[in-house]
Parts: structure tokens; C-alpha cells; sequence
């Protein structure tokens, strides 16, 4: 990866800015920790960023936690208790997440400059700073404008620690005694899941899963998870079919950290039997040249999630010019100008209406994929967030020179 393969896309004053923030941190170690090295949107962006940071002259390190079985499902809890569920968490399941941070903390090598720690699982690390004198920021990369209180509190102890929060949204930021910063993910338009495709290839990966290429596709590329709403998207289809013939994708994978994606994918699958129009694939990870494949080839792309901090497969679509049909909750709304760049729905009813609103009326669909695109190449580009991060660590060592940036 060659940051100036970024010059066509974004320009060359962009691609300058980003060398002369990165030579102001020469010689800083940057030390992200996440959860797993595949499957979700942490770890996408990661297996981007940490090159292209690398290649601007950031020395970037990457490690992921280990944990039992038991960890990951207490970590999901955590999860969706935060994003709001109505989750019973026993004094029992915070031991296992602390004890499982404890050993994590004396296998991981924490003596870069800055440590950033991503989401929860990895948050109590944090207590190995007194031991460094190092900076430390933490990024919540979930929706968190309603969390379960207790657990906030109980996580909020540590997070306080940090000497900088990062938010995708500002309505997700709660009250916290440190700097907090809003950085919206991103996509890498150079990526193999965002770059354009032949024709030849698109068609192959239709032949593989028996799409009619006749007939419009509308799709959804999700981990199979509740929150986005599979069954809701399943739902609404069956409505749009009463009355357009059309097709359904719904196409995700797994993850491991995500214990509750097996179930799931099992529901959606019973729901859909004796409906030959819809298309459930579990693909493998990494599916990069599926996904934009598939996501090529769709009429219309969906997110149907309940909640979402940052929608990546909205923004992937959004480049591909591709109109995009989504919920209106979290991240999805800085993403998404309602009948300008794309629609947004709160129920299963008004996903069905936009869904047929965009398959009669082409135009309407072609406008608002070409606003989407340009949206996409101002705001969503790993460029962008780059440049953000960048600035972010700089304000950890000189905060009145980066006000003035």
C-alpha cells in the first residue's frame, strides 16, 4: 500500500497534509489492542490502517487478546447491554472480564507510546499504565447513547483513567473527566472489498450463489447478529414481493468474539424456507471480493440494524454509488441525509415502501447513489480517519499546536 495510490481519489494536498502530520510523530510506537483479527468492523479497519500508517512513517503496532469461551460470551453481554439491551450481568461475569484482562496484561507487551484500546474487551489493560507513564485512549466503537447503567458504572471507573475517549457520534459520548474526541470509521477505497470490479468477476460470484442476474437484488451484508435485524429485513422483503418481483441477499459472516452468530444464522435460515428469492450466505472471512461483488450487483442496499455505531457497510455502498436504504439510529444518520443521499426507516412497514419507492422510480435511486458517492469521498475515506487519528495523537503531546490545525 502506496499512500500517494491515494492521489487520484482525494487529491494530492490531502495526501501531503497526512505525511507532514505523520513526520511530527516520528519516532512514537502506536499500540492498538482489539478483540479479534477478523470478522467486524474493528479489525477491517485495522488490517487497513495499521499499512497505511506504517507506510507515512507511524510505527504502528497491532496485538489482539486472547480469551476463554466464557469471555466472549460475558464481553457480548457487555455488548448489548451498552448498546441498551436489557442484559442481567452477575457479579460473577465482571470477575471473569477482569481476571481475563489480568492475564492478558502480563502477556502483552504495553510499553509503546501510546496504547489505543478498542471497545470494551480490553479496557481494564488500562491498569498496567502507572507501570509506563504511557498515553492511553480508548474507542468505543458501539452506540452507547443509552447504556445499562450499572455496567457504565462499573466501566466507566476504568475509562476514566484514559487520557482521551473517542466517540463515533456525539449523542454516544457520555460524562467523562477526560478529552473526549469524535472520530467517524471509515472505508479504504484501494481495499479489495471497494475496488472496482470486472464485470466478468461480478458475474462469477452471482453464478456461485444462483442469483438471477433478471431480476432485482436488494441486499443486506451483515454479521448475523440481532441488532441488525435479519429477521426484520426477511420481513419486510416478503412485503416488497407481494407486489415487485425482486430478490433478497442477505449475506454475513462470523466472528470470534461474537458467540450468539451461530443462533442466529439458524433463526434466519428457518425463516426463509420455501422462499427461493432469498439468499441466505454465511461466508467465510475474509469474503472481500464477495462482499463488493455482491454488493455491485444489488439494486438497493440495506441496513436494516436496531442499533449501529457505525454502519461500514453503509459506507461501503455509499461508494459504490449504490442507494442505500437504512435505519435511522445511530452512526447510520451522520452517514445518511434522508432523500438526499440515501433513505432512512424506522419500521419494518417503511423499509417495505422505500424498497418499492426505489425499485419503481430508477431515477430517484440513481440520484440518490450519485449523492451518495460524493458524500462518501468527502467524509468516509480512510484518508479522512487517518488524518483524524493522526491529529488525535498529536494532541496528546502538543494540544496547543493541533488547536490550530
Amino acid at each position: 500500500m502506496l499512500v500517494d495510490e491515494y492521489i487520484p481519489i482525494i487529491g494530492k494536498g490531502p495526501v501531503e497534509e497526512l505525511k507532514l502530520l505523520a513526520e511530527k510523530l516520528s519516532g512514537k510506537v502506536i499500540t492498538n489492542i482489539n478483540s479479534t483479527a477478523m470478522g467486524g468492523g474493528v479489525a477491517e479497519i485495522l488490517n487497513r490502517a495499521i499499512p497505511l500508517l506504517n507506510e507515512l512513517g507511524v510505527l504502528a503496532k497491532w496485538e489482539v487478546i486472547s480469551g476463554s469461551a466464557e469471555f466472549f460470551v460475558v464481553t457480548k453481554k457487555f455488548h448489548n447491554a451498552l448498546q441498551g439491551a436489557h442484559v442481567n450481568i452477575t457479579d460473577e461475569e465482571l470477575d471473569v472480564f477482569l481476571e481475563n484482562n489480568k492475564i492478558n496484561v502480563e502477556q502483552m507487551d504495553l510499553s509503546g507510546d501510546i496504547i489505543f484500546i478498542h471497545d470494551p474487551q480490553p479496557l481494564a489493560l488500562i491498569e498496567k499504565k502507572k507501570e509506563f507513564k504511557n498515553k492511553w485512549i480508548w474507542r468505543c466503537h458501539i452506540d452507547t447513547h443509552a447504556p445499562d447503567r450499572r455496567l457504565w458504572r462499573f466501566l466507566r471507573e476504568y475509562v476514566e483513567m484514559y487520557d482521551a475517549a473517542v466517540f463515533s457520534s456525539p449523542g454516544f459520548a457520555q460524562e467523562l473527566p477526560i478529552n473526549k474526541f469524535l472520530i467517524t470509521p471509515s472505508i479504504d477505497p484501494l481495499s479489495l472489498k471497494n475496488k472496482e470490479l470486472s464485470k466478468e468477476t461480478i458475474d462469477s460470484v452471482l453464478e456461485k450463489y444462483d442469483i438471477k442476474k433478471n431480476k432485482p437484488i436488494v441486499t443486506q451484508i451483515s454479521r448475523f447478529d440481532r441488532f441488525k435485524d435479519p429477521i426484520g429485513v426477511i420481513e419486510a422483503y416478503k412485503l416488497v414481493k407481494k407486489s415487485v418481483d425482486c430478490q433478497l441477499i442477505l449475506a454475513g459472516g462470523t466472528a470470534v468474539d461474537d458467540p450468539e452468530g451461530t443462533e442466529v444464522l439458524s433463526e434466519v435460515q428457518e425463516r426463509v424456507a420455501g422462499y427461493p428469492d432469498i439468499h441466505v450466505l454465511q461466508l467465510e472471512t475474509p469474503a472481500d471480493i464477495e462482499v463488493n461483488a455482491l454488493q455491485r450487483a444489488s439494486t438497493i442496499i440495506l441496513q436494516k440494524s436496531l442499533k449501529e455505531g457505525f454502519g461500514l457497510t453503509v459506507s461501503e455502498a455509499m461508494w459504490k454509488e449504490k442507494p442505500v436504504i437504512a435505519s435511522a439510529v445511530g452512526g447510520i444518520t451522520f452517514q445518511i441525509t434522508h432523500d438526499y443521499n440515501g433513505l432512512l426507516t424506522r419500521t419494518i412497514e417503511g423499509t417495505a415502501y422505500s424498497i418499492k419507492e426505489l425499485l419503481c422510480n430508477p431515477g430517484y435511486a440513481k440520484r440518490l447513489g450519485r449523492n451518495a458517492k460524493e458524500f462518501a469521498k468527502q467524509n468516509l475515506l480512510m484518508t479522512r480517519h487517518m488524518r483524524d487519528y493522526l491529529l488525535l495523537f498529536l494532541s496528546l503531546y502538543h494540544p496547543e499546536e493541533v488547536a490550530h490545525l
